[in-house]
């Protein structure tokens, strides 16, 4: 049991972060796009 408890720790730490942070990059991403597919539109 201890091991498992081990594993978690060293593992499923830093899986949980990294798929935070991408899921917040993928959010900055689809704004940067939506920005450029507008920006045709602004400079008319």
């Amino acid at each position: 049991m201890e091991a498992w408890i081990s594993i978690i720790k060293d593992i499923g730490f830093p899986i949980a972060v990294t798929f935070y942070l991408l899921h917040r990059v993928e959010g900055k991403l689809n704004q940067l796009i939506e920005s450029i597919h507008a920006l045709p539109e602004k400079l008319k």
